[in-house]
């Protein structure tokens, strides 16, 4: 008889070591779809080493933010708020508005409300990297593009 084969869990030393880096060109693609995608990369599910509590994850370039569409009228509908605890202290801005501003923090955002919420969390959300135009100072790391695949395209 066979024994059962022992589960993998990988070691938090262990998954340093085969560390990449990937570069994605967000023009043209809808925010949520690309920040699932680099989500999954970032904590490392596309990898067969993924262990849970580990991060096995790599690290991901995000070019074009400024660029990342968003389907009907949420360029002007969706609201980022925020509050700073004091009264009156409360904050509201449109998307077009942010995306002027500051084009990497609706791509930051929306990954991170896909991340866990505790210590692992905040340590994947530092491998995303994210520029609002095509140029990125991570060419020394050698990043490979990362094929963008939607499943809710059709074949023509």
């Amino acid at each position: 008889m066979n024994p059962q084969p022992k589960t993998f869990s990988a070691k938090p030393a262990e998954a340093m070591a085969d560390r990449k880096w990937w570069v994605i060109d967000a023009e043209g693609k809808p925010l949520g779809r690309l920040a699932s995608t680099i989500a999954n990369v970032l904590r490392g599910k596309n990898k067969v080493t993924f262990t849970p509590h580990v991060d096995t994850g790599d690290f991901v370039i995000v070019v074009n933010a400024q660029k990342v569409t968003l389907t009907g009228r949420k360029l002007v509908q969706k609201q980022y708020t925020r509050h700073s605890g004091e009264p009156g202290g409360f904050r509201s801005e449109a998307y077009g508005d942010l995306i002027k501003r500051k084009p990497e923090l609706p791509i930051q955002k929306a990954v991170k409300g896909m991340l866990p919420k505790n210590t692992l969390g905040r340590e994947l959300l530092s491998k995303l990297k994210v520029y609002g135009g095509p140029d990125h100072p991570h060419a020394a790391q050698k990043p490979e593009p990362l094929a963008y695949v939607t499943r809710y395209t059709t074949a023509a």
